[in-house]
């Protein structure tokens, strides 16, 4: 049975960088800028409501109601990634 990953915990960097550790183990610093784009992402331009994040469900929400997947997440390589 393959394990579906979840982030569970996730801690503000700088910038829209913030390190995230799954339940797999795996620990990396992912940027989200790319991300902010669209009605939904716009407004997490504003550094303090980007900092505003939360996890729910397995990866990383807003207030406002933005999220992205925690298998993109995972799946993004990054050059901080390293084993936990």
């Amino acid at each position: 049975m393959k394990i579906l990953p979840q982030v569970i915990e996730a801690s503000y960097v700088s910038d829209y960088r913030i390190e995230l550790v799954f339940n797999t183990g795996l620990r990396k610093t992912v940027d989200f800028s790319h991300w902010l784009k669209g009605p939904v992402f716009e407004p997490l331009k504003s550094r303090a409501e980007f900092r505003k994040f939360f996890i729910a469900g397995g990866t990383v929400c807003w207030p406002n109601g933005a999220d992205i997947a925690p298998e993109t997440l995972f799946s993004i390589r990054d050059v901080s990634e390293r084993a936990a």
